[in-house]
């Protein structure tokens, strides 16, 4: 017994270091998982040795985004957006990887102060509940969870300037949302995408679909009937129980709604 014991324990060893030898049931306790930034050297059954630990993924080239799908105005919002940050914000908002206007130019109050609507249309759902409709806005829903992740520790649950980071003194200046009914939905975004005053660029953190929806949720706290326009325009025909509709707000240059995105069921 013990010889076969050994037999099998000095079998199991082999001279490539990066080898486990002989495995018992190794998915068992191995992880199959493949490194995606790793070059394994494998290329139709040859491997390289030389290449087996080399990080294989380039930097993308400049300007491009990722794959966002077909349809056109998604993609088009996830483009680099015309408006440049002003080179000061190099050095001032830590912004790498971008292109910049000119120091001379202001492109805040100009460029981004002329940008007068949100190109996010927002989703809302409707559903039969009884002999009433009860509806609800997706995209302030999920625009709320990524205020309270980034936002709201400064500008407070209220969107009054009053966070915990301002109550406890680590901060000042925050701004009532209520008292910049004024600023453009251009000027919010590239408060957020690129920074503004003590605030630094969210470029890293949220990508431009999510950022235009928080310019939709400030937008709420402005006035509270925001969205109502676009909220009862989503109505239920004849036999369907609910449906989702994408539909821009009235300051958008388009005000129509978008057809179903989501399927109802009509037998029922």
């Amino acid at each position: 017994m013990l010889t076969a014991i050994s037999v099998v324990l000095f079998g199991s060893c082999v001279s490539d270091k990066d080898s486990s030898g002989l495995e018992y049931m190794p998915d068992m306790y191995r992880s199959p998982a493949i490194e995606p930034y790793v070059d394994y050297g494998q290329i139709q059954g040859r491997e390289d040795a030389e290449l087996t630990m080399q990080q294989s993924a380039m930097t993308p080239p400049h300007g491009t985004i990722p794959y966002y799908g077909t349809n056109a105005e998604e993609v088009s919002m996830m483009l680099p957006w015309e408006i440049l940050p002003n080179a000061v914000f190099a050095q001032t908002h830590g912004l790498k990887g971008f292109d910049f206007a000119s120091a001379e130019e202001d492109t805040y109050e100009n460029d981004a102060k002329s940008w007068n609507w949100n190109p996010l249309k927002m989703e809302v759902e409707a559903k039969r509940n009884g002999g009433n409709t009860d509806r609800k806005n997706l995209t302030l829903a999920n625009a709320k969870k990524l205020y309270a992740s980034n936002c709201m520790h400064c500008h407070g649950e209220k969107g009054d300037g009053n966070g915990p980071m301002m109550e406890s003194g680590a901060y000042m200046g925050v701004p009532n949302y209520a008292d910049k009914k004024d600023l453009s939905d251009g000027q919010l975004f590239y408060s957020i995408y690129y920074g503004k005053g003590m605030m630094g660029s969210h470029a890293s953190q949220l990508n431009k679909k999510e950022i235009w929806s928080l310019v939709h949720y400030i937008r709420k706290f402005q006035d509270s009937d925001y969205d109502k326009e676009a909220m009862e325009s989503v109505e239920l025909k004849d036999g369907q129980k609910e449906v989702t509709k994408r539909v821009a707000v009235s300051a958008a240059p388009a005000v129509e709604a978008d057809p179903e995105v989501e399927t109802e069921d009509t037998n029922n």
